[in-house]
């Protein structure tokens, strides 16, 4: 790649840019307002191209164009070659310059939003648009990207995505209807969406979201989906029940009927979370994460334990070391066999979930020599102490419901991770999550009920393993 493709490259990185392209306007969005075109102002506050409102103008006449584009349509872009592309853009379909630019012009509009649209009066705001997502996990990390901080100021703090911002902007101006091109973890995400799904779908409902599972905008990763939006009459936070349509992989579109309920923050699969909290059991499993340097210097001793090293991944594999503890240290290391994946690596067998440290790493521990990191194979302690035929037991018991529950919610319970060629969208299991499922485990029941809780999982009667849950829950 030359230096011109690093500098675009590094360019749509720092400020969030995904250009959308006519096609998916035409397809996707066109028909859901088609019929409303001149009862509008058609704004986009994050214009890009303009390729979100300007083809709006092929279903007018030439000689209708102008006057429509005059009343009609208002592009705005922080970057000034934006906004000369978009001009361009608008003179290809017959606009003046001059018109053009009286229309199309450079603001930020993640600083506040423009008050001059709310003055037109004659026609009200229909904001459709793609706004810069950027996670603020990035841009605290990321010398280029931390000017961006200020916009996560005062009545923006707690939000942790630049997009978040702008579709906060439009709520706080009362814009009734909206639709947005945003990352699908709006939907999927937990700890980066739950406060702004709270505050954003107090005040709006959603009308209908088009998922993709594809690959949508060729320079990032992120799964995005497109959301329509008309605002509440009263705020309220009642049950969100919508359609949904998912583009899957190869062609294959998938329809289905959403209820996103606000006792779990409105993210898609709740039903995952209804598990977890009903099958709880009374004296749950407690669960450690992680073998930290911290621990093994503390437990410093004589006896030697193989490891692989977390934070190094080299040549393809991590790296193994001897760690010297205590007695009390390696037997907490080795009667604890289980470990977490928490990202799919796409291929069938690296499906997140529970895994056997020596069966997958011929050592007995995973250590993590720096930082913790959610996206690692993460070592699991269990409380009290399980026997290792147990543990064998949980693992099978873990990952054939987090299997059934993939299957029958489409893995919405889980948050999108990057886009990949793989057979299947890659998710993220959160170590919440993880705990939650572990916490249902019948850890204390006695011989005949591990014998017949064994039989069930064996034989993946998922159902019928349900129901024994529950008979020895109630």
């Amino acid at each position: 790649m030359d230096s011109t493709e690093n500098d675009k490259k590094r360019f749509r990185r720092q400020y969030g840019i995904h250009l959308t392209s006519k096609e998916m306007f035409k397809e996707f969005i066109f028909p859901h307002i088609k019929d409303k075109l001149n009862q509008y102002l058609w704004v986009d506050l994050f214009a890009g191209e303009g390729n979100l409102i300007l083809p709006i103008l092929e279903e007018f006449n030439q000689d209708q164009r102008i006057s429509f584009f005059k009343d009609h349509i208002f592009l705005f872009d922080i970057h000034q070659e934006m906004v000369q592309k978009c001009i361009d853009n608008a003179i290809s379909y017959g606009i003046p310059e001059n018109i053009a630019q009286n229309n199309i012009m450079v603001r930020d509009n993640l600083l506040n939003f423009p008050e001059s649209l709310k003055k037109k009066g004659k026609f009200p705001i229909y904001h459709i648009t793609n706004p810069p997502y950027l996670y603020l996990g990035y841009i605290t990390k990321n010398d280029d990207t931390k000017e961006y901080l200020k916009y996560f100021q005062e009545k923006y703090q707690g939000y942790q995505d630049l997009y978040q911002i702008a579709m906060m902007n439009d709520l706080r101006n009362e814009i009734q209807n909206v639709i947005y091109i945003i990352p699908s973890n709006f939907l999927f995400g937990s700890s980066i969406s739950n406060k702004f799904r709270m505050d954003f779908l107090k005040e709006y409902q959603i009308i209908k979201m088009i998922i993709f599972e594809t690959q949508v905008f060729e320079f990032t990763g992120t799964n995005t989906c497109i959301g329509l939006f008309s605002k509440k009459q009263i705020p309220s936070t009642n049950m969100q029940n919508f359609t949904g349509i998912k583009i899957k992989k190869k062609g294959v579109i998938l329809n289905r009927n959403f209820k996103l309920n606000p006792k779990y923050k409105y993210r898609a699969g709740s039903l995952f979370d209804e598990f977890i909290e009903n099958y709880r059991r009374k004296n749950p499993l407690k669960v450690q994460y992680y073998l930290t340097k911290a621990e093994v210097k503390q437990n410093n001793g004589h006896c030697q334990v193989e490891v692989i090293d977390a934070n190094r991944y080299e040549h393809q594999e991590y790296k193994r070391l001897k760690i010297d503890i205590n007695e009390e240290l390696k037997n907490k290391v080795k009667s604890n066999i289980l470990y977490t994946k928490t990202v799919d690596s796409g291929s069938d067998d690296g499906r997140v979930g529970l895994g056997i440290i020596q069966d997958d790493f011929i050592v007995s521990g995973i250590y993590v020599s720096g930082n913790t990191y959610r996206t690692h194979p993460i070592h699991i302690f269990l409380y009290p102490q399980l026997s290792i035929s147990h543990q064998k037991l949980l693992r099978e018991y873990f990952n054939s419901l987090l299997e059934h529950f993939r299957y029958t919610l489409d893995s919405e319970f889980l948050t999108t991770y990057k886009y990949s060629n793989a057979n299947y969208t890659r998710k993220y299991l959160g170590l919440t999550q993880i705990r939650g499922l572990i916490r249902t485990f019948p850890h204390d029941l006695d011989n005949s009920g591990i014998t017949s809780l064994q039989e069930l999982v064996t034989k993946k009667k998922i159902e019928d393993l349900i129901r024994f849950l529950k008979r020895f829950n109630s």
